[in-house]
């Protein structure tokens, strides 16, 4: 069956609408007062981890802050960020950001192919409130720094090889990237209030040591058209990258970043938008806006860290709001997928697939004690859309 991308279209009819909010555009943002059960069904009980999950999936700890991930000798990091997840012949590997200060870095954990814990290790050290990142089709995992002046690492997931400054793609308060094999460019966000949207495009696809870093130019409307200028001193001294080319495009708290499928979707913190970015038509749109839900009840609230399904559905990781993972279908349907109970004072971060798409990642970055020392890492198996 031939599918579209999500997001792609106008509105959508009254049988979705049944499932939860539904974006409209041009318009207002439609949603029933309270919200439905999205394409998985309703949230059930808060299981033994304190997860809420629809009927049909189960969760598991894979690691605490400050504790050994179990089966290894392994001490997991403090405040788990952003994550991806690498093939590793039959198994896999998730890696995860820690987003403290000063240490930040990163870590991994390996997988066999039933998904048991075989191992875990470091892969970055001695960086900076590591917040989210993205990862290559090289194989590798770039690291974010979300401060000012802020550097990108390129990480070896596998522990092999040593991480690598990658200052050509700019010094800012760094937060996510991804990776468009098509257009051979890297897009940034950047978590200012007035910050911007940029690409990077190296000089070879593959080796992220040098190239052109470029910044989005657009009016002020939430919807248009866009152009790329070069940003001239990528260094961000003594001018910020963001205050060196004029008719940017500003958007209040860039956070997650995906690509796919010729587009790229990322959000807003400061304004609880995701924007999108057909990369085909140079336009750009929002394709969900918490304020524009009428009769209440707003599906998704915080927005922060996103990530892509095999099947084409976007799922979108709160920063406070209710502690869910949000689904955007292909069909515009936007509801809970799950939600943390009793970890309030949380966000949750990091949400990745393992490659066969049947296994989903994320953490609670402080957990149920608030603090950065009580960062959870969840793993979730069901019957995913794939």
């Amino acid at each position: 069956m031939e599918r579209r991308t999500f997001l792609r279209g106008a509105v959508i009819g009254t049988s979705a609408a049944a499932f939860g909010g539904t974006l409209m555009r041009g318009a207002a943002y439609a949603a029933p007062a309270q919200p439905g059960p999205g394409p998985y069904g309703a949230l059930g009980a808060a299981d033994a981890n304190g997860i809420m999950l629809p009927a049909g999936f189960t969760s598991r700890v894979v690691a605490r802050s400050g504790q050994t991930v179990p089966g290894t000798s392994y001490t997991w990091h403090s405040a788990p960020d952003g994550g991806a997840c690498f093939t590793d012949g039959a198994g896999w590997i998730y890696v995860s950001n820690s987003e403290i200060n000063p240490s930040g870095g990163a870590s991994a954990v390996r997988f066999g192919a039933t998904g048991a814990v075989i191992g875990a290790y470091r892969i970055l050290s001695g960086t900076r409130q590591n917040c989210a990142g993205g990862r290559t089709p090289w194989n590798t995992w770039l690291s974010c720094e979300e401060v000012s002046l802020g550097l990108v690492y390129e990480t070896d997931p596998y522990g092999v090889n040593a991480a690598v400054q990658r200052p050509a793609l700019g010094r800012f308060k760094h937060e996510a990237a991804a990776a468009d094999p098509v257009r051979k460019a890297i897009y940034l966000t950047e978590d200012e209030s007035d910050g911007c949207f940029y690409r990077f495009l190296p000089t070879t696809w593959g080796n992220l040591s040098s190239g052109t870093l470029q910044v989005l130019k657009a009016g002020t409307a939430t919807s248009g058209s866009f152009t790329w200028q070069n940003v001239p001193d990528p260094d961000g001294s003594p001018t910020v990258t963001r205050n060196q080319v004029s008719g940017v495009k500003r958007f209040n708290g860039g956070e997650g970043c995906h690509y796919a499928n010729d587009t790229v979707w990322f959000t807003t913190k400061g304004d609880n938008r995701v924007w999108q970015l057909n990369l085909l038509t140079n336009t750009y749109e929002l394709a969900y806006d918490d304020s524009l839900v009428t009769g209440g009840g707003a599906p998704l609230t915080g927005v922060d860290n996103v990530t892509g399904s095999t099947y084409g559905d976007l799922y979108v990781a709160e920063d406070g709001g209710n502690m869910e993972v949000c689904v955007i279908t292909p069909d515009d349907v936007v509801a809970p997928f799950l939600r943390i109970t009793g970890q309030s004072s949380s966000e949750i971060c990091g949400p990745a697939f393992s490659p066969d798409g049947r296994r989903f990642y994320f953490s609670s970055q402080r957990g149920t004690s608030g603090s950065s020392t009580g960062g959870i890492t969840y793993e979730v198996t069901g019957p995913f859309r794939t």
